[in-house]
């Protein structure tokens, strides 16, 4: 049921929520520059991707155990402990997803065993920010502008029934303001609007079940 495919992402959502705020003090300041020295987890960080988002360069830097997302250029050096990777997701050159706008996102997104875990980064007023973690279980985790605002949402694709059956559903998060709902429940994955990459309109959303 798609109750249930909610229930257990909130539940996902909250344990990387979770760890994040059990860091040190000081491991999260957003403010450490483009310092080769940098640690990720037990080795030193090495840049695994970059992306430019209008004069800013944002890179994805990994080790073992651990890894950061670093932000330099016109709006300053900023940088933050990844999430995922410390939660056990794999960083690859493919897990790195921006849409520059006037509110510009970037999703950090990777794979722990089925499931996608990612982080989303907003840069609004020319300052960088962490917005909350996310969860796909059905093998999609990408950005599209549902709402047509002008700023990117999270589109994520949620396997129903706890994963039990092949029934999928695709589920939008605003990074700005309230989710924006949940489509209905597809026999399988390629029936989804728009499938491998999911693009629903707003008028196919509808409130998540609880």
């Amino acid at each position: 049921m798609q109750v249930t495919a909610v229930a257990a992402a909130v539940i996902v959502i909250a344990g990387l929520v979770y760890a994040y705020f059990q860091r040190p003090d000081n491991t999260d300041s957003g403010q450490y520059g483009a310092d080769s020295g940098m640690r990720c987890g037990t080795t030193a960080c090495q840049v695994v991707i970059g992306k430019s988002v209008g004069r800013d360069l944002v890179e994805l830097l990994a080790g073992t155990g651990g890894g950061r997302i670093r932000v330099t250029g016109e709006s300053g050096p900023f940088a933050f402990e990844m999430i995922i990777a410390e939660s056990g997701a794999a960083v690859t050159d493919k897990s790195l997803q921006c849409v520059e706008a006037e509110v510009s996102v970037c999703l950090v997104h990777g794979a722990r065993g089925s499931e996608l875990l990612g982080e989303v980064l907003v840069r609004k007023d020319g300052t960088w920010s962490r917005a909350q973690a996310y969860l796909a279980t059905g093998g999609y985790l990408g950005l599209h502008d549902v709402d047509e605002d002008g700023t990117a949402d999270v589109v994520a694709v949620q396997l129903a029934c706890d994963g039990q059956c092949a029934n999928a559903f695709v589920q939008v998060f605003s990074v700005l303001g309230p989710d924006l709902g949940c489509t209905a429940a597809a026999p399988a994955r390629d029936q989804l609007p728009g499938w491998p990459a999911p693009v629903p309109s707003l008028s196919q959303l509808r409130p998540c079940a609880d």
